[in-house]
């Protein structure tokens, strides 16, 4: 049995637990985070603190870490002067660090390892990934994707994590850049107020990926807790799959300050619902930390 149809098998009887916030883990370790490259710059200058930002999710609880790939892209390494095999490289490193650090962790429990795929406007840096609409056809968006995809599976994850998808026009693109690279997917859309980024209704998102084998799960991730009910039973009636749901604290982001605003709004018992109505990977994102995810472990294993 290979590691993808275990986890396969793992999520059919779920639920299981995934990690937080990547970037807040990391800063709250002092890293400065300040660049285009974001959490990826780290993959090349601070391997160890990768490795370490996903053990302190583990042992609170978690069953799955998100890499640390998402903001990793050939055209972004190479703005920083980093050639294609290097970029390679440290693409593949990211599912290692992750790997490494379940070893640490010796929970005694099956652990997994999800390779971040973030979407373009991630790479661009300049607020897009939140709007979609990149003015790039699917077939060129797929050619963006498959390079990288095909590096990430090759690195052995057991899943891959198309994430923060703010339109369902990119979401086409990675369903088919996932075909044949021997993977399983889970496919997960930002959104607001119960439709896409792009503005796109959630069934027609959802329905993406309703007939794509290689899409294991569907959900939404990198949203506010109060769009995630909704987007369950969407998912749930359009595809029948498996849902995956990790969103933000709640907290608002104040770009003009460059600072979080309000509080968190998302806790255990919300998680408990979600599960309830279909969800079966559970987690967070933005602001959730290692503490909020002992919190899920907690509620969701009684």
């Amino acid at each position: 049995m290979t590691s993808a149809t275990a986890f396969a098998e793992a999520l059919a009887g779920g639920p299981l637990v995934l990690d937080g916030g990547m970037s807040n883990q990391l800063e709250s370790a002092g890293h400065d985070l300040g660049d285009e490259l974001w959490s990826a710059r780290l993959l090349a200058e601070r391997p160890e603190a990768i490795t370490e930002a996903h053990l302190a999710y583990f042992e609170a609880g978690a069953d799955v870490a998100i890499t640390a790939s998402y903001q990793a892209t050939f055209e972004g390494f190479a703005g920083r002067g980093i050639g294609r095999e290097r970029a390679a490289g440290l693409l593949a490193l990211s599912v290692e660090l992750a790997r490494e650090a379940a070893r640490r962790a010796g929970t005694g429990r099956p652990l997994w390892v999800a390779a971040s795929v973030g979407p373009y406007g991630a790479m661009l840096a300049d607020g897009s990934e939140y709007r979609g609409r990149y003015g790039l056809s699917v077939s060129e968006l797929e050619r963006f994707h498959r390079p990288r995809l095909e590096v990430l599976a090759g690195a052995g994850p057991d899943v891959l994590a198309l994430e923060t998808v703010p339109d369902a026009d990119e979401a086409r693109a990675l369903v088919r850049a996932v075909r044949g690279l021997g993977v399983p997917a889970w496919l997960s859309y930002s959104v607001a107020g119960g439709r896409t980024r792009a503005g796109q209704s959630l069934e027609e998102a959802f329905a993406v990926a309703a007939e794509a084998d290689e899409v294991i799960a569907v959900g939404v991730n990198c949203c506010a807790p109060g769009d995630v009910g909704a987007a369950v039973s969407t998912a749930v009636r359009v595809t029948g799959k498996p849902v995956v749901v990790y969103p933000n604290s709640g907290e608002v982001w104040d770009a003009a300050a460059r600072a979080w605003r309000g509080r968190s709004t998302f806790g255990p018992a919300q998680v408990r619902g979600w599960h309830e109505a279909g969800a079966r990977l559970l987690g967070g994102c933005c602001r959730v930390g290692p503490s909020a995810i002992q919190g899920i472990a907690g509620a969701l294993r009684g």
